[in-house]
């Protein structure tokens, strides 16, 4: 089995984007679930337990994905990657209002915007010879 950038990138990200979720439970205690402010993990990223939760499922997509197929993982990532560029971009505009439903501030931002480089990246450049019945 040869090595995939898609399936390294998606096990990677989802380890880490589900780790996120875990940690941003134990700064949330007192947060309401989808209050627009929310209390900071690592110092620097808002974070409230609605986020905390889409962290997990994203993260457990990607891990998913990164473990099955290149296909999938492909598909996974160009996914993921398109949402956070819409979510890195929307948010700026809706961070200040009722909108913000995740408690997202301008450090989440440009992770998200990372992440979506990132991950949109590899996920339309990578592994081009991968067909949708690859199982490697």
């Amino acid at each position: 089995m040869r090595t995939s950038p898609n399936r390294l990138i998606a096990t990677v990200f989802g380890a880490v984007y589900v780790l996120v979720g875990l940690l941003g439970f134990a700064v949330t205690g007192g947060v309401g679930f989808i209050a627009t402010q929310g209390e900071l993990l690592l110092g620097i990223f808002e974070v409230n337990p609605l986020h905390n939760i889409a962290h997990l499922l994203i993260g457990a997509a990607l891990l998913i994905a990164g473990l099955s197929n290149v296909a999938a993982a492909k598909a996974t990532n160009s996914t993921i990657g398109a949402v956070y560029l819409l979510l890195g971009i929307v948010g700026f505009f809706i961070a200040s209002t009722a909108l913000n439903i995740l408690a997202l501030n301008t450090a989440d931002h440009f992770l998200h915007l990372g992440s979506a480089i990132v991950l949109l990246g590899v996920g339309l450049t990578a592994d081009k010879m991968v067909r949708s019945h690859a199982t490697a």
